[in-house]
């Protein structure tokens, strides 16, 4: 998919009528930004809306998380069992503490 940001109410009203006029080929909008199919349609409405207001847009490729192919079971559990705990007060550092579950640190710079 392609992810497009507007950062000025120019590109944005540009986004809304990119998004009205070629509703086949957006796949959810956001207000500001949108995600549009990853189609050669798609790339010219992306770089259209670049070309009329350059760095006022940013646009991004982006693929869905598949948590099966893409998530380690560790952290697949840890979240299942983090919204499963007793007191939703308790934030999750404290949480894993004495647990099999990874901690924060671990998770924060380990790549997918």
């Amino acid at each position: 998919m392609l992810l497009i940001i507007t950062y000025s109410r120019a590109a944005r009203q540009t986004l809304r009528n990119i998004c009205t006029m070629h509703e086949t080929c957006v796949v959810r909008r956001f207000g500001r930004a949108a995600l549009l199919q990853s189609t050669e349609l798609g790339a010219f409405l992306a770089l259209r809306l670049y070309e009329k207001h350059g760095a006022d847009v940013q646009l991004e490729r982006t693929e869905p998380l598949n948590e099966f192919r893409d998530v380690p079971e560790t952290v697949r559990s840890a979240a299942s069992a983090y919204e499963k705990r007793d007191k939703p007060s308790t934030p999750y550092e404290k949480f894993a503490v004495g647990t099999e579950h990874p901690s924060p640190d671990s998770m924060r710079n380990a790549e997918l």
